[in-house]
């Protein structure tokens, strides 16, 4: 008697919307700056004025992707007088992360060549307007 074959995993959410919510979750990584920000985040809580020094951009930017992140949940803010010091939630991010960077290496040649997703925009950098 031969085997009968399992079923494929379900790997999307089957509840209305779960699909476009995982969309939703892969979006707020889809920006370089956002990934920039959770790499330097990683290890350690920072400042505004850290990541703004890291990533480059003005303080209004990089206020607007930390709270992209904290909004989607992926850093949390903690308020300590005029300073609010950011940190990565869960270390799960991390491990996502590297396995799309591991993805992108083994597909490099693929992604440089897909004309279907545009590149995202060159962000403007704080010292550019000088």
């Amino acid at each position: 008697m031969a085997a009968v074959p399992e079923p494929p995993a379900t790997l999307l959410p089957t509840e209305p919307n779960g699909v476009e919510m995982v969309a939703k979750f892969f979006r707020a990584l889809g920006d370089p700056v956002r990934l920039r920000l959770l790499e330097f985040l990683l290890h350690k809580e920072h400042t505004v004025t850290e990541c703004v020094a890291q990533v480059g951009l003005s303080q209004g930017r990089v206020s607007t992707h930390l709270g992209c992140l904290s909004d989607c949940g992926y850093v949390q803010v903690r308020r300590r007088g005029r300073f609010a010091h950011y940190k990565v939630t869960d270390l799960r991010v991390a491990e996502l992360v590297l396995l799309a960077r591991s993805l992108a290496a083994d597909n490099a040649a693929a992604l440089a060549a897909c004309m279907r997703i545009t590149p995202a925009p060159e962000p403007e950098r704080k010292d550019a307007a000088s």
